[in-house]
């Protein structure tokens, strides 16, 4: 069972990190799309991920177009405090592509607009948050799809 997770564009290299981790316990395969915010080699994402980036199955791509052309037909779901579906209405399905915009301003319009009917929330219970961590993001809607698809 296996779930791809992509990042695009992160700037974080603590967020990229923990999700390269997430990426490893989770049985997931880590797709990060460029520019980043920060170098791969940073001492940060290394220390968040820990020993374990090195057995990461890691794919780098150089832009979005590289990135939707290979992947052109594939199951997507994209994840936006915008979508109007909460998370628990994706299809999950095996080799799934769950796509995450990048900290400061999540997914582009143009790819949510593009991907309206792909397009998913995780429930916020508060007006005064505007999003959640990434990771943390990342994580809930990783494993729910592992969850789901372990049935």
């Amino acid at each position: 069972m296996s779930l791809n997770i992509v990042l695009i564009e992160p700037e974080i290299p603590n967020n990229t990190g923990n999700i390269g981790r997430l990426s490893l316990a989770a049985g997931a395969n880590l797709h990060l799309v460029k520019p980043f915010g920060f170098e791969l080699s940073d001492k940060r994402v290394k220390r968040a991920g820990l020993d374990y980036w090195q057995h990461l199955s890691l794919t780098i791509y150089e832009s979005q177009e590289e990135f939707f052309q290979k992947h052109q037909g594939k199951p997507m779901a994209f994840l936006s405090s915008h979508g109007s579906q909460d998370h628990w209405s994706i299809d999950y399905e095996e080799d799934m592509f769950l796509i995450f915009g990048k900290e400061s301003v999540g997914l582009s319009s143009e790819i949510t607009d593009r991907h309206a009917d792909q397009l998913f929330k995780i429930p916020m219970h508060s007006d005064h948050i505007r999003s959640l961590n990434i990771a943390n993001a990342v994580s809930i809607v990783v494993y729910e799809g592992l969850r789901r698809l372990s049935k």
